[in-house]
């Protein structure tokens, strides 16, 4: 007998590594007026899997973890950290919404519905964070931080968010499609929101 929440916590920390090495080390990161930046990374891939295999709050606890070590270790993002936080945090559990509520991959035996329910989580999780990043950093640069350079950032913002989403859509369901089998004859497979007898 597996004990599912030693292993969910060790998938969240094995989700928060991964998302750290992503959006640290696989980044195209591009300089922006007044130091700072924005990046092409795949760390937002990495959440959404996390949210696909272990729900939308384990999933999306492990891809925040993960991209906020990631923004604390960079002298350019680390202000940015909470806002990372908060919004890896928040594609996660909406992901999870949508695939685990609505679509139940974890139980769904047929694989074209477990395809369109995987493929509308990713595009949820991810259309929500391709509209509040660019939005929510716009006023954390303004109000909080006071950067007038807020303005320019943002069209800059929205490019690069909205490349992330499309990529790690892709990446993202691709992955959790070739995986799900394996887990399944593993045993170490999650049934996310299935009632347990």
């Amino acid at each position: 007998m597996r004990n599912e929440k030693v292993q969910k916590i060790v998938f969240i920390g094995l989700i928060a590594a991964l998302s750290y090495v992503v959006f640290t080390f696989l980044q195209i990161k591009i300089t922006l007026p007044g130091g700072d930046a924005t990046s092409i990374h795949l760390g937002n891939a990495v959440c959404v899997l996390g949210a696909l295999l272990l729900g939308g709050v384990y999933g999306g606890l492990g891809g925040a973890l993960g991209m906020t070590i990631g923004d604390l270790l960079d002298p350019i993002y680390v202000v940015y950290a909470p806002k990372t936080f908060i919004l890896k945090l928040g594609i996660g559990i909406i992901t999870g919404i949508i695939a685990h509520k609505l679509g139940h991959v974890s139980t769904e035996t047929e694989s074209k519905k477990v395809f369109k329910w995987t493929l509308l989580a990713a595009i949820g999780g991810l259309l929500f964070n391709v509209i509040f990043d660019p939005l929510v950093g716009y006023y954390y640069k303004l109000l909080i931080l006071g950067k007038p350079a807020a303005d320019i950032t943002l069209a800059w913002n929205i490019a690069a968010t909205s490349i992330n989403a499309v990529t790690s859509t892709i990446l993202s369901v691709s992955v959790y499609m070739a995986l799900r089998p394996a887990l399944k004859k593993s045993g170490m497979f999650f049934t996310i929101g299935a009632k347990k007898k």
